[in-house]
């Protein structure tokens, strides 16, 4: 019984200071492991310099995207022309309906001198009232036919809407029609004036199209340039960036 115990009090502080030493070895192991620095791997840090075959491949992608580039920026200045020919003549219509305007404006102002005058007395017959009527349809076909009076306006003459009376005295009946050629000539200034402005918003945008796919064939150009190996340049351009991006960190564990 003494043996025993006497074996249990010597092998057991043996076996603890085995294991405690196990321990210690294993932590310091551990330590070094988690603060041991470890690079990044080699395939990790930046691909390998292309081969001939891989740059050749490279090469001609970038000379058929210059190609394509080049046919959109083409087409592009083209269409650029295009709107600005549009846009010029949309001046050139805005020019000529303002002197329409402007004349059928100088024309109306006539009449307001003369809408003070009394109006010539004639006598009021069926025959007088026939010849007004007919006096006012064949003076309102003649503007329409002229293009100072739209169908609109011509169909209110003949339907005898919107202040058109046949029984007018021919003068009345002539300042209307002036007010009238005037009012649509002004309408279709406007109208030719938001043309105007829209073919010009049309014409900055396409411009600015054009110079856009301009300098991106230009550059797209230089890139493909028979001198450059766009692969291997920017191989060699990553590889610094990938050596200092490669720093000491903490090993993986496990």
């Amino acid at each position: 019984m003494n043996t025993v115990l006497y074996q249990f009090l010597i092998e057991v502080p043996t076996a603890a200071a085995i294991w405690s030493a196990l321990l210690v070895l294993a932590l310091t192991v551990l330590t070094v492991l988690v603060a041991r620095p470890e690079r990044d791997r080699p395939a990790e840090e930046a691909p390998g310099e292309p081969t001939p075959a891989e740059a050749a491949v490279e090469v001609a992608d970038l000379r058929r995207y210059a190609e394509e580039v080049a046919v959109a920026a083409s087409g592009a200045a083209q269409n650029a022309r295009r709107r600005r020919e549009v846009w010029l003549a949309a001046q050139e219509e805005v020019d000529q309906a303002w002197s329409a305007y402007d004349e059928a404006e100088s024309a109306a102002r006539r009449f307001v001198g003369a809408a003070a005058l009394p109006t010539p007395r004639t006598p009021r017959t069926p025959a007088e009232y026939a010849a007004r009527e007919r006096w006012l349809h064949q003076a309102a076909v003649a503007a329409h036919w002229r293009g100072e009076l739209p169908v609109e306006r011509l169909r209110d003459v003949f339907a005898h809407r919107d202040g058109w009376d046949p029984r007018r005295h021919p003068v009345e009946q002539e300042a209307l029609l002036a007010r009238a050629v005037r009012d649509s000539r002004r309408d279709a200034y406007r109208r030719a004036a938001a043309r105007e402005q829209s073919a010009w918003r049309d014409a900055e945008l396409a411009a600015d199209a054009a110079r856009a796919l301009a300098l991106e064939a230009y550059a797209a150009a230089q890139r493909a340039r028979p001198g450059r190996t766009p692969a291997v340049s920017r191989a060699a351009d990553t590889a610094p960036r990938a050596a200092s991006a490669a720093r000491w960190r903490p090993a993986r564990v496990g």
